[in-house]
């Protein structure tokens, strides 16, 4: 097993082109959560757009449209009333990554949305309850997997799909074995592992990480990164280091709108 450092993916880390533009950098969708729940898809949305993706939008349904509206403004809206709308914007080829689960609900919609983005072959991040909703059938989601997919769980998330963690590093390498997606074990020590048997630490995340929805800007993160084209472990291994970085340089009094804000700091310290 590796520690996480720069030197490991900083070669595929996404740089910007004098000659390119914003439909160069890619296009990440946030699955919205409803109406009470926006906050989760806003900070992961601001998050994909800070760490370079061209275009972030936020799908959601109608019912929500004004929350994100009024609240977003860099990022886009895509209003998807239902599991046919959302399948005709999956078919958009120039949508290159997808960032579902935060505060998404732990529903069939959910699901629904899920099994669309994996059938369209979408490089994709599924966290929080678009892992939640498969507790009673992990392998209906196993099976779903073709595309370049990272799932984000905590250990309770974990544990839902793929029992009780006894030992963080082999659970999670038979978890990404099972799965055939990449799985970040969230933590302390962030566990990155793969199916063909890659793992690697983020050791020792600052304690101030542990906040209300620092993991949505880490699911952010990582699917910015993966819209730009980045390799999913590549991009989950960079997704963690840069989110750990940023809390170290903010320092105490961290919230998790400041992750998104310093990431640039963190950019411009490593050549991007």
């Amino acid at each position: 097993m590796t520690d996480n450092s720069p030197d490991l993916w900083l070669s595929a880390l996404p740089a910007l082109k004098t000659d390119g533009s914003k439909y160069d950098r890619g296009h990440c969708v946030v699955l919205g959560g409803p109406v009470a729940s926006t906050g989760a898809a806003r900070l992961a949305a601001r998050a994909a757009l800070r760490i370079g993706a061209g275009l972030v939008s936020v799908a959601c349904d109608p019912s929500s449209l004004i929350v994100y509206a009024t609240a977003l403004e860099a990022v886009m809206t895509k209003v998807v009333r239902d599991e046919a709308a959302f399948a005709e914007l999956m078919a958009d080829r120039r949508i290159t990554a997808v960032v579902l689960g935060p505060a998404a609900g732990v529903n069939e919609r959910t699901k629904a949305f899920v099994l669309t983005t994996l059938k369209a072959e979408k490089a994709c991040v599924l966290d929080a309850d678009a892992l939640t909703v498969f507790k009673d059938e992990p392998t209906e989601l196993f099976k779903a997997v073709r595309s370049p997919v990272l799932l984000t769980p905590h250990e309770g998330e974990f544990a839902r799909l793929f029992g009780k963690v006894i030992n963080r590093e082999s659970d999670a390498l038979q978890a990404a074995k099972a799965s055939g997606a990449v799985v970040l074990l969230k933590g302390a020590d962030t566990i990155i592992a793969a199916p063909d048997g890659r793992m690697v630490v983020n050791r020792a995340a600052p304690p101030t990480l542990a906040t209300a929805g620092s993991g949505d800007v880490l699911a952010g993160f990582a699917g910015g990164l993966m819209a730009q084209g980045m390799d999913v472990f590549d991009a989950a291994c960079a997704a963690a280091w840069i989110h750990a970085e940023c809390a170290r340089l903010f320092g105490p009094g961290l919230i998790s709108e400041d992750l998104s804000e310093i990431a640039p700091r963190v950019l411009s310290q490593l050549g991007r």
